[in-house]
C-alpha cells in the first residue's frame, strides 16, 4: 500500500549521517520521491542499499559529502558549507559489531552522536531540528516488563553495549535541551524490514523473503515475538519528526505489527507458497521487549503510517523479484 508523499519543503536542506545504512537509504528515497535533494555524509559514496532502491537518475540527485561522524570539524564543515537545516543522525555500529569491539562502538555510536549535537549547538542559526536513531534495544527482555505491552516511560534496562550506547545518547539529548534549549527527537525502531535490511539478527524476516524470491533455503535465527515495522513507514516517521514543532528532548518508541514467529511464517507461506519448503526458524527469542505503547508518538506527531504486514511482504518480494530479473539480487547475506 503506497503512502501519500510528504509535502516537500523547498527551503529545507537535509543532511543524513549513516544514509548508506538500511533506514537511511529509505529516507533518502522518500526525500527524492517528494522532490527534495538530500546530502549524505559518509566515508565513501558507494552504497548497495541505495542502488537497490533508486534508479541511476535518482542516485544522481544525491549530494555526497565525505567525512567521518567521529570527526567534529568535518561534520561541522559539511553542515555550514551546505546550509543544512535538518540533521538526521543515523550513523551507528549494530549490536554484533559493538559486542566485538566496544571501544569502536562507543566512538561511533556515542561520540558520533555527541558530535552531531555539538554541531547543532554551534550552528543553531542554521539547523532547525535534529532527529536521531535510538533503538528498542534500550529496553531489557520481555520478562522485565511483565510480558505485557511496555508502557510509555517504562524503565530502560539494556543488556547489550549497543543498547547502553543508545541510552547514553538519549540522556545526552536531554542534557542538551536542559542546558542549551536544543529540541530533538530520538526514535526507537524495532524489527524494521524491507529491501536493504541485510545485517543483524532481526534481518532474518527480510532475508527470508529474499531467499524465497531467490529460491534458496534460509533459516531465521530467532523465534518468539517481535514487532515488524515496514521501512517505508519508518522513513516517513523520521521525516515527520524532523518537520515537527515539538519542544524538548523527545524519545518515541515505534510500533508496527506485533507478531510471533509462527504467525509470520504462516503469513509468508500464504503469500509466497514457495517459502513452505525452504524457510524455517530456530533459536531463542530476541532478548529485548517488543510489544510497545506508541501513544506518545501518535499524540505528538499525529496519525502515523502502518503498512499491513501482507502489503509490506508483497512489496518487498516485488522489489527483490525485479532485482533478480535484472541480475542484481545479491544473496551473499543469506549465508549469515
Amino acid at each position: 500500500m503506497t503512502q501519500e508523499p510528504t509535502t516537500p519543503k523547498s527551503t529545507s536542506r537535509y543532511l543524513l549521517t549513516g544514509a548508506k545504512g538500511f533506514i537511511g537509504a529509505w529516507i533518502v528515497r522518500k526525500l527524492i520521491e517528494r522532490g527534495d535533494k538530500p546530502w549524505i555524509y559518509d566515508l565513501d559514496a558507494k552504497s548497495h542499499r541505495l542502488g537497490q532502491l533508486l534508479s541511476n537518475e535518482q542516485l544522481g540527485q544525491i549530494n555526497f559529502v565525505q567525512g567521518d561522524v567521529t570527526n567534529f570539524d568535518e561534520l561541522d564543515r559539511a553542515v555550514a558549507k551546505n546550509g543544512i537545516t535538518h540533521l538526521i543522525h543515523l550513523a551507528a555500529l549494530q549490536v554484533p559489531f559493538c559486542a566485538a569491539d566496544p571501544l569502536r562502538g562507543a566512538r561511533v555510536n556515542v561520540l558520533g552522536t555527541l558530535n552531531a549535537f555539538e554541531v547543532v549547538r554551534k550552528r543553531r542559526d542554521l539547523i532547525k531540528r535534529i532527529v536521531y536513531a535510538s533503538s528498542g534495544a534500550v529496553f531489557g527482555p520481555e520478562e522485565f516488563y511483565g510480558s505485557t505491552t511496555v508502557p510509555e516511560g517504562a524503565p530502560l534496562q539494556p543488556n547489550t553495549h549497543y543498547g547502553v550506547y543508545k541510552q547514553a545518547n538519549e540522556g545526552n539529548a536531554r542534557v542538551y535541551y536542559l542546558n542549551d534549549g536544543i529540541s530533538s527527537v530520538g526514535l526507537r525502531p524495532g524489527t524494521v524490514y524491507g529491501v536493504g535490511r541485510d545485517q543483524g539478527i532481526t534481518s532474518g524476516p527480510t532475508k527470508a523473503i529474499k531467499a524465497t524470491v531467490a529460491g534458496q533455503p534460509y533459516t531465521i535465527h530467532f523465534t518468539g515475538g517481535f514487532d515488524m515495522q515496514y521501512a517505508r513507514d519508518t522513513a516517513e516517521i523520521f521525516l515527520r519528526c524532523a518537520e515537527s514543532q515539538v519542544e524538548g528532548a523527545k524519545t518515541y518508541t515505534l510500533r508496527g505489527v506485533v507478531i510471533r514467529m509462527d504467525d509470520f511464517l504462516a503469513t509468508l507461506n500464504r503469500l509466497l507458497p514457495k517459502s513452505r519448503e525452504i524457510i524455517r526458524a530456530e533459536g531463542k527469542p530476541i532478548p529485548i521487549a517488543y510489544d510497545f505503547d506508541d501513544s506518545a508518538l501518535v499524540r505528538d506527531i499525529g496519525n502515523i503510517p502502518r503498512t499491513p504486514l501482507e502489503n509490506g511482504i508483497r512489496e518487498t518480494a516485488e522489489i527483490f523479484g525485479r532485482l533478480l530479473s535484472e541480475n542484481r539480487l545479491d544473496t551473499a547475506d543469506l549465508a549469515s
